[in-house]
């Protein structure tokens, strides 16, 4: 497409493993990573999509989350966020209460409700809501799909040296994940937000 990217994590292992697949497609001259909070970030952009990172923001710096997306972008940019989404009839209660995933598995992490993100957004920015599109019951094929490739592998994970309690906890959160979704008790969401001057056709920039 002729993009140039640049991509950025705060993780060392997975700059590493980015930066080496990088050199190996030789894709070098096109994309750039590094390793630099989102706070932090400067300089403008034509667009910005951050995938499943808005559940490690938390509730209360949504709006500081989004006021950064809006200063990177340039005044006819656009953002697409994809996030796991909590209902909104069920936010407020979720917000009060400690559920499995954030006691066991990612600590310190918060599911935001799709109204919860656009409010953030339009309060705090000049971004508008351009497109939402929900896959959530879809994607829990996704976690079905990993969850069978996981106990295809179990043999060869073990011999790795991974205890047998980590094993079935694993195996429990992908099998609680992959139900939440099937039944509606969480969403997964395509959230496209637009600066004043994007130029949209159909719901989407070009």
């Amino acid at each position: 497409t002729g993009a140039h990217l640049t991509a950025t994590t705060i993780s060392k292992r997975q700059f590493e493993y980015a930066k080496e697949r990088i050199h190996q497609k030789k894709w070098n001259e096109r994309i750039s990573i590094i390793t630099e909070d989102y706070r932090n970030l400067t300089g403008q952009f034509d667009r910005i999509v951050s995938i499943e990172m808005i559940e490690a923001v938390g509730h209360e710096y949504l709006p500081k989350y989004f006021s950064q997306i809006s200063q990177l972008l340039k005044p006819d940019g656009a953002a697409l966020i994809q996030g796991i989404t909590m209902p909104d009839h069920r936010y407020e209660r979720y917000l009060k209460e400690v559920d499995y995933i954030r006691t066991r598995v990612f600590p310190g992490s918060c599911v935001p409700s799709a109204s919860a993100m656009i409010n953030a957004a339009v309060a705090q920015s000049d971004l508008r809501p351009a497109n939402l599109f929900d896959f959530g019951y879809h994607y829990s094929r996704t976690l079905r799909e990993w969850r069978m490739r996981f106990l295809e592998n179990r043999d060869e994970i073990e011999r790795l040296g991974y205890e047998p309690d980590f094993l079935r906890g694993w195996e429990y959160y992908l099998c609680y994940c992959e139900a939440g979704f099937e039944e509606g008790y969480t969403g997964d969401v395509h959230l496209l937000l637009a600066k004043p001057q994007c130029k949209l056709s159909r719901g989407f920039p070009q």
